[in-house]
């Protein structure tokens, strides 16, 4: 039997190069923050999900061209409680995804005010992602799809609606981020 070293056991060929990137999730409390790493990490879906207290940490990695991208993820927690310990968690990364949830102003409002801080205070060259969780509420909108575009082209922002739910946009969201 011959050996083909650059093959990996489920058929992929081998990626060339390993990158590691950290990168955090910020939002208010009971966007969708933790059913999008579920959903992106897991594949699950959970109705009823727990808030994070603090946050949690789980790692993914995906193939892009020749190069393996792993995430290292940091899932924060949204109550106003624990902001003060979001520094610690965005410090050094080199990726952040803000989370609102399209059927609540307040939290695209919220969003902004991440964004802010994370331009003033994150490293210059972090990729920031703007994600409108629950688009499979559509019916409930409250943020219009548009509005938000609009405000991630002004601010260089990546921008994508998602259901975690749903899967929509979920991996798509991850992989651009990769890129």
């Amino acid at each position: 039997m011959t050996s083909r070293g650059a093959a990996r056991p489920n058929g992929q060929p081998q990626a060339s190069k390993i990158c590691q990137f950290k990168l955090v999730l910020l939002g208010e409390s009971a966007v969708g923050k933790s059913s999008l790493v579920l959903r992106f990490v897991k594949g699950q879906f959970h109705e009823y999900q727990e808030s994070t207290i603090g946050a949690a940490f789980l790692t993914q990695s995906v193939c892009l061209d020749d190069t393996t991208v792993k995430f290292e993820i940091w899932d924060t927690a949204g109550q106003e409680r624990y902001h003060s310990l979001a520094p610690m968690y965005y410090r050094g990364a080199q990726a952040a995804i803000v989370v609102y949830d399209i059927t609540n102003q307040e939290t695209f409002a919220r969003a902004k005010t991440w964004v802010k801080e994370l331009q003033r205070q994150a490293s210059p060259s972090i990729v920031i992602a703007l994600a409108g969780n629950k688009a499979d509420l559509a019916s409930k909108r409250m943020v219009e799809y548009e509005e938000a575009q609009a405000y991630a082209d002004d601010n260089s922002l990546l921008f994508m609606e998602t259901s975690a739910k749903t899967a929509m946009n979920v991996n798509d969201l991850f992989l651009a981020i990769g890129e």
